[in-house]
């Protein structure tokens, strides 16, 4: 199988170069492409096309891994993982997998979420993907991340579905303090919340706060609170049954 690995923390992450050489020691067929610089909140967005259609690449490498090519791309994480599978970093990838994120990606943040947007938009065509996550913007537990990276990237190529994308947060918390890996629904919120402060003539403030779960709270953001490991299937967006037709009508031609 041949992988797209990228992010949104940039191509010189440290969470890049360890889901790199896991993914290398699972046996697959790596290339790495990701920004040249951090995109988080990056979301889906297409952006990073010059004015003459071109994207910026150049090449890069990681340490211990000489034979990986390696590109950083003046885009975003989904407009990278969308035309790798149109061919711009050799042959198509069979999965995309994205991370390690340097922080978490629960509840509704993952709407916002560069390295999620990515596996996202491989999802929507056609490619199976994973996301990775440490619950924490300055990781220091990579043994902890890379057991369960290990076995979600392992699950994903033997039972990944382009229709839908795993998404895995990882505690920062040492190995023996690990309680396990559990399937868990989104949390309601996201890992911040804005609280607007003064206006005044052309500016507003904006301050974000760190939301802490509920220890009772069985979504993934409460079981990463009590050291566990949470993984949850993601669906790109789709159309709802809902009931419109007071809304529709036909136009008659004039």
């Amino acid at each position: 199988m041949r992988a797209l690995v990228t992010n949104d923390d940039g191509v010189f992450s440290d969470g890049i170069a360890l889901l790199t050489r896991i993914a290398v020691e699972a046996g697959l067929d790596v290339v790495v492409a990701a920004p040249h610089e951090e995109r988080s909140g990056a979301s889906a967005s297409l952006t990073g096309m010059g004015s003459d259609s071109r994207l910026a690449v150049t090449t890069r490498s990681i340490d211990g891994l000489a034979d990986v090519p390696v590109y950083a791309v003046k885009a975003s994480p989904a407009l990278i993982a969308f035309v790798a599978t149109r061919g711009a970093f050799g042959d198509p990838p069979d999965l995309v997998l994205s991370g390690i994120n340097h922080g978490p990606n629960t509840g509704s943040a993952v709407l916002h979420s560069g390295t999620v947007g990515a596996a996202l938009t491989a999802s929507t065509h056609g490619v199976v993907a994973m996301a990775a996550s440490l619950a924490t913007t300055n990781p220091t537990h990579w043994d902890t991340a890379e057991l369960v990276v290990r076995d979600a990237v392992r699950w994903t190529m033997e039972n990944g579905r382009p229709d839908s994308v795993l998404n895995v947060n990882i505690p920062d918390v040492p190995l023996h303090e690990l309680e396990g890996v559990a399937a868990a629904p989104l949390a309601e919120f996201g890992a911040v919340q804005a609280e607007i402060g003064d206006r005044g003539e052309g500016f507003v403030t904006v301050r974000f706060d760190e939301i802490v779960a509920e220890s009772d709270d069985d979504s993934d953001a409460g079981l990463i609170g009590r050291k566990w490991a949470t993984v949850t299937s993601l669906r790109a967006p789709s159309a709802v049954d809902v009931d419109l037709a007071a809304l529709t009508r036909t136009i008659s031609s004039r």
